[in-house]
C-alpha cells in the first residue's frame, strides 16, 4: 500500500533551520532552531518525537494541521529531511515555510519572502536542490555585524551570540515567530511580509 494514501489535507509545514547538539545551542545558525520554538509556545505545540530525520512538533489552528520540524541533519543537509516531509504529506509548497539565519541581512533585521534564492546560506541551497525549487516562503532573520567583525564567514555563523547582540537577537527571533504564526494561522503571505519586514526596536 503507498504511503501517499495516508495524506491528510489541509496542512501547513513550518520549518527552522540549525545544527542539532548543545555546541550549537547559542550560535547565530541556530536562529531558526529558536524561532521555530518560539513558535511552538505560540500556537502550543510541543516538540515530542523524531521522524523524516527531524524533530517534529504537531497542533492544529483554525482545524488545519501544522507541522513544525528542526531538521537532525545538520544544516547543510536540511533538504534531505524537509523533502521527504513535503514529499510524504503532499505539501504545495506554498504551505511550506522555511525560518533561517542569514548573514546577508544586518542584525535584526527580518526579511519575509514567497519565494526566491538561496544566497550565501548552505541550508537554504540544499532544500532548493532537493526541492527543485526555490518558490516557498521564507523568513530571514539577519545577524551580519557589519565593519565590526573581521571573523570569516564560517567561524562567524558558529560562534555564540554575544552578549551585546543577545536583546537584539532575542527580540529578532520573538518577531520571526509571530510572523511565522500568524501564516499558520492563515494569514496571507503577502500580509506577513507587510506586517513584519523591517528591524526590529529595542530599547
Amino acid at each position: 500500500m503507498s504511503k501517499r494514501l495516508f495524506w491528510v489535507k489541509n496542512m501547513k509545514l513550518i520549518a527552522g533551520l540549525g545544527n542539532p547538539g548543545k555546541n550549537y545551542e547559542n550560535t547565530f545558525h541556530n536562529l531558526g532552531f529558536r524561532a521555530v520554538d518560539a513558535v511552538a509556545e505560540i500556537l502550543d505545540a510541543k516538540f515530542g518525537k523524531e521522524s523524516f530525520r527531524a524533530l517534529i512538533g504537531e497542533t492544529r489552528v483554525n482545524g488545519e494541521k501544522i507541522i513544525l520540524a528542526k531538521p537532525l541533519t545538520f544544516m547543510n543537509l536540511s533538504g534531505e529531511s524537509l523533502s521527504s516531509l513535503i514529499d510524504f504529506y503532499k505539501i504545495p509548497l506554498s504551505d511550506f515555510l522555511v525560518i533561517y539565519d542569514d548573514y546577508d541581512l544586518k542584525k535584526g533585521t527580518i526579511r519575509i519572502r514567497e519565494s526566491g534564492t538561496a544566497g550565501t546560506h548552505n541550508g537554504m541551497r540544499n532544500i532548493i536542490s532537493e526541492l527543485g525549487s526555490g518558490n516557498f516562503p521564507r523568513i530571514r532573520i539577519g545577524f551580519n555585524p557589519g565593519a565590526e567583525s573581521r571573523i570569516p564567514l564560517i567561524d562567524y555563523v558558529l560562534s555564540a551570540v554575544k552578549d551585546e547582540d543577545v536583546k537584539i537577537m532575542d527580540e529578532s527571533v520573538k518577531r520571526a515567530a509571530r510572523a511565522a504564526a500568524e501564516f499558520a494561522e492563515g494569514v496571507k503571505i503577502q500580509d506577513v511580509m507587510q506586517k513584519y519586514n523591517g528591524t526590529v526596536d529595542i530599547l
